[in-house]
């Protein structure tokens, strides 16, 4: 015996749901259909946690996952498989009977679905008279509320307390409202009904993982949303319901309102300052949670007669049984059907029953855009037309087609909306099995391009409504944010990102968002105060914690914070502190007396042969070519300094010799330096000296190519003498020079085999490097070129 129909009924948060899955779960069996795809999701995976995924199958027009052998089904209510019986049955939010769109359906559950055991019906309580009226002698229990639901005066967008929904009724508004939020607060979640379940998944996900404070929606947060919001705010009480515009009815409004308040956590509503206060007897209304009860269901045969696409249109026309039944006018799949009875293709191919029946499946694919364009109508014939074929299927290359063109991540907001849209079209044709060939394969292929589709347009929104600096800002008082730097000079502001602190000077991220400029500004009042005491730690810092970059540049713990200008010699620059915003005067001063003062050791240190030359060289000649080395930074050409060598006194020569001066054939220098470490110090004292920028010298080694692009000069600071196209360390062609010249005594000479070695050149360069040092070849052989002057008078040198 029919066990009779309980009606479980009740405003919002009151546990109804799931109140239905406990009992459900107290069963052998059972099957629930819920309002929208994403319920039955989030359902089915409470479910499968309670019972394991072998035991729980999931149905909806998009989506099927379907064990062996399902103890319990999460449905959409369009998509519930009655044919299945089940010891237990459900239908959620039952007052949708009286929807214009989707009504008929769940009037047809109402009076068609049944469990062997127990049927529960889930809704508010107005639908309870047409539920006595289609039910007669079923039972009714009443839920009460958990949280109390209390009005509040009007709110500013901009004071908008924190977990707040803010509701609008057209994308435009959201869009408007999310921007200004953004501006003013520091962004929103968005929901509305047009978003794929995965992006409404992840924008909510914004807002409870608290990184933003508000939301902007659309009257589709009625609908089983369960959120943690506290007040709920109405932009305005009108809609358009596909007709034209409306108000409201007050328990539109209540079940938009009932968001607010989770559990037993009490909430709020209202009205934004625009709109003004709400009406009281609205308020009454709401807060009572008293409405007028539905007085009309929407019906439609299930009757139908398949006996040609005419008859099948005339028998969606039949009236409903009862006055309070309201035939259902415009349904989607009904306007699919009379556009494709004007298709004389299709209709040639819809004669039998068995194609009648395909011809009105095939008009049941939705159109997620909600248009019904043409170009939808156009699928539709196709889709038909293929499936009546010889093969019997969608070709696989048209299924790729419509799949690939859609599969493309740019352009704005409305054109993912729509591809997102389309894509979903295909993945509902991709679960009727016998119309596709390789279905699963098509089903993973559709799901994952909706998945890429909608990561992206969640990613898009949130950059476009989303400031999250502006809402650290918007929660706390400027004084309350804690400001850090991690080791690599990151700085942070309530953990956000503002920008990075290199050595004293703060490089804030570049954004030109309120709430990024806020947070630049509350980094820069911080480390005001952390960059005093970095100050005082750079003071008493050990010698080790300073080094010279490449760039001239002075480094305290890897950082820059000051470069090197040219100073009153080549051995003494100037120190000149990087500018910086957090520095003032007299802590600059500070940085400048400390760098100075490494530098000053740094380079007595790395230059100390040269330094001790330069104190301790006995006067008169000696002192002047120990000046001409120390502005050559330790080597000088011997053609430069001629008359000082050729004025030294034996005993002059002698103290330079104990000084480490080597008087060379061709440079006067001090092989001490000819070391990497004092090379690199003597690049970049010359480039400073010079004003150019710092070059890396060869360091070293014992030969390099000639550039003739850098400075004159460059390469003799360095160590090097330049000798056509190599230039030589010169140490090494003071030996090459003393061998040559021994060899030259006797007239013309071949090089011996050592020579290129002790040069650091290839043989094929020989003759241009001995000739740039003044030797002539002649038959591969090569001879001490005569002076002009020589050569005049007829004479050898």
């Amino acid at each position: 015996m029919q066990r009779p129909v309980t009606a479980l009924l009740g405003p919002t948060n009151t546990g109804k749901t799931h109140l239905a899955i406990e009992r459900m779960l107290g069963h052998a069996t059972g099957m629930i259909g819920f309002p929208l795809r994403l319920l039955a999701r989030e359902n089915y995976d409470r479910v499968v946690a309670q019972r394991g995924r072998e035991a729980v199958a999931l149905v909806t027009g998009e989506e099927r996952i379907v064990p062996e052998r399902p103890a319990y089904w999460m449905c959409t209510v369009e998509a519930m498989p009655l044919e299945r019986r089940t010891d237990f049955v459900a239908v959620d939010e039952v007052q949708l009977a009286a929807d214009r769109e989707r009504g008929h359906v769940f009037t047809h559950r109402i009076e068609n679905a049944r469990g062997r055991l127990e049927t529960w019906l889930i809704g508010a309580e107005t639908v309870r008279p047409l539920i006595q009226k289609l039910l007669p002698d079923a039972a009714f229990t009443s839920r009460p509320r958990l949280s109390t639901l209390r009005y509040a005066e009007p709110k500013r967008l901009d004071k908008l307390p924190r977990r707040a929904a803010v509701i609008v009724f057209s994308v435009r508004d959201l869009y408007e409202v999310a921007a200004r939020l953004r501006r003013e607060r520091g962004g929103a979640a968005l929901v509305f009904g047009a978003l794929s379940p995965r992006t409404r998944n992840a924008q909510v996900g914004l807002y409870q993982a608290g990184d933003v404070d508000h939301l902007v929606a659309t009257d589709a947060i009625g609908m089983g949303l369960n959120l943690d919001i506290d007040h709920v705010v109405f932009t305005g009480l009108r809609k358009f319901d596909g007709v034209g515009p409306r108000a409201l009815t007050p328990a539109e409004v209540g079940q938009i309102a009932g968001r607010a308040g989770r559990h037993e956590s009490d909430g709020q509503f209202a009205a934004t300052a625009e709109l003004g206060p709400l009406d009281r007897q609205l308020v009454e209304a709401v807060e009572s949670h008293r409405f007028a009860p539905l007085t009309h269901a929407q019906w439609r045969t299930d009757d139908l007669d398949f006996f040609s696409p005419l008859a099948l249109l005339g028998s969606l026309e039949r009236q409903p049984p009862h006055p309070f039944l309201v035939r259902m006018r415009n349904a989607e799949d009904q306007r699919a059907l009379a556009a494709l009875v004007q298709d004389a293709d299709a209709m040639a191919l819809a004669r039998e029953r068995e194609s009648v029946e395909l011809l009105w499946q095939v008009c049941q694919v939705p159109d997620f855009q909600s248009v019904l364009t043409e170009a939808h109508t156009r699928l539709l014939s196709r889709v038909f037309r293929f499936l009546r074929g010889p093969a019997g299927r969608i070709p696989e290359d048209f299924l790729n087609a419509n799949v690939s063109a859609l599969d493309r991540a740019e352009g704005d907001l409305d054109a993912l909306l729509a591809r997102i849209a389309a894509i979903r079209t295909w993945t509902y044709i991709s679960h009727r099995a016998a119309w596709v060939p390789d279905a699963r394969s098509w089903q993973e292929r559709t799901r994952q391009v909706e998945d890429r589709l909608s990561d992206t347009l969640h990613e898009r929104l949130t950059q476009e409504f989303v400031d999250r600096a502006g809402t650290v800002i918007a929660r706390h008082d400027p004084s309350e944010l804690v400001t850090s730097v991690t080791s690599d000079g990151e700085v942070l502001v309530q953990g956000l990102r503002a920008g990075e602190l290199r050595g004293f000077r703060f490089r804030p991220d570049v954004d030109a968002s309120e709430g990024s400029r806020a947070l630049r500004a509350a980094a820069n009042r911080a480390l005001r105060d952390l960059v005093r005491a970095q100050v005082q730690e750079l003071e008493c810092a050990p010698d080790a914690a300073f080094s010279l970059g490449p760039g001239a540049e002075l480094h305290f713990r890897r950082a820059a914070v000051a470069t090197l200008v040219a100073g009153d010699s080549a051995l003494a620059p100037r120190v000149d502190v990087l500018g910086s915003d957090l520095l003032d005067a007299p802590l600059k001063e500070r940085v400048r007396r400390r760098l100075a003062a490494w530098l000053e050791n740094h380079v007595r240190a790395a230059l100390a042969p040269l330094l001790a030359l330069s104190e301790e060289a006995p006067p008169g000649a000696a002192r002047g070519l120990a000046f001409a080395l120390a502005e050559g930074l330790g080597a000088v050409a011997r053609r430069q300094v001629a008359k000082q060598v050729k004025a030294l006194s034996v005993e002059e020569r002698k103290a330079l010799a104990r000084l480490g001066v080597s008087l060379g054939r061709l440079a006067v220098f001090l092989p001490a330096l000819q070391r990497a470490e004092p090379m690199r110090l003597r690049a970049r004292l010359f480039a400073v000296r010079a004003g150019t920028m710092p070059e890396i010298g060869p360091e070293g080694i014992p030969s390099a190519a000639n550039d003739p692009s850098r400075p004159a000069g460059f390469f003799l600071a360095c160590g090097y003498f330049p000798a056509g196209p190599r230039v030589i360390r010169l140490d090494r062609l003071e030996r090459a020079a003393a061998l040559v010249s021994r060899l030259s005594r006797t007239g013309r000479f071949v090089p011996p085999r050592e020579l290129p070695g002790i040069l650091g050149c290839r043989e094929d360069e020989l003759p241009a490097v001995l000739g740039a040092l003044g030797y002539a070849e002649r038959d591969g052989q090569f001879e001490r070129r005569q002076p002009a002057h020589a050569r005049r008078h007829g004479h050898a040198r």
